[in-house]
């Protein structure tokens, strides 16, 4: 056998990443509807006991972290995938911002921030993302396609409040969100518009609050 070549999963390790997987999506969905629930909630919305929850995360503190950790990888390689895009600028930029949507980007921002310690090595992640993101900012600027004066901070608060649209079942809430991300896409697409109101969110705006 190939030395690279990766080795099946064991049933029962396979059914374990299957739990962990479960446990993650539960945790995105009760958490965004209630940053107060308990722990006890997500292993009945994944259908999975308690002590199999405690076995993989040793705490809520613990989950929250990794669903943050999660989100940011999520995103990171979004941001990757369309700095690799060497084909038109606007549709680079148009299809990061519609796929940063449907992966939730942002969603997990508004309603945790503060209620988990965020470690140093998510602090550099956040870094690793802001230097990305800003990269694609300025070459989608240089290509003459975005408005000038977008900011990453931009990006990011604009992602948040398109997830505060909450109308109908998941199916509909996602048309709506995706319906008012055609409009801000108009918007960010005005390169002879004028300047905007005020500054951006800074990058430690927007660290600060996760201290609060």
């Amino acid at each position: 056998m190939d030395s690279t070549t990766q080795a099946p999963m064991s049933g029962r390790k396979a059914q374990a990443a299957r739990n962990d997987e479960l446990i993650r999506e539960a945790a995105r969905a009760v958490f965004t509807a209630d940053p107060g629930a308990p722990i006890s909630a997500v292993a009945e919305h994944a259908g999975v006991g308690i002590s199999a929850l405690y076995r993989r995360y040793k705490s809520k503190e613990d989950l929250l972290q990794r669903l943050a950790d999660d989100g940011m990888d999520r995103y990171l390689a979004e941001v990757e995938a369309a700095l690799a895009d060497e084909g038109d600028p606007w549709a680079a930029f148009a299809g990061f911002m519609r796929r940063c949507l449907d992966i939730g980007a942002g969603s997990l921002t508004m309603r945790l921030a503060g209620t988990f310690e965020v470690t140093e090595a998510m602090s550099e992640k956040g870094r690793r993302i802001h230097a990305a993101t800003q990269r694609l900012l300025d070459r989608s600027k240089e290509a003459g396609v975005l408005r000038p004066g977008i900011e990453v901070g931009d990006v990011s608060v604009l992602l948040e409040h398109l997830h505060t649209i909450r109308i109908g079942d998941d199916e509909r809430m996602n048309r709506l969100q995706h319906r008012y991300l055609a409009l801000m896409l108009d918007a960010l697409r005005l390169t002879d518009a004028g300047e905007l109101p005020g500054p951006p969110p800074t990058w430690q705006e927007l660290r600060g609050r996760y201290d609060d």
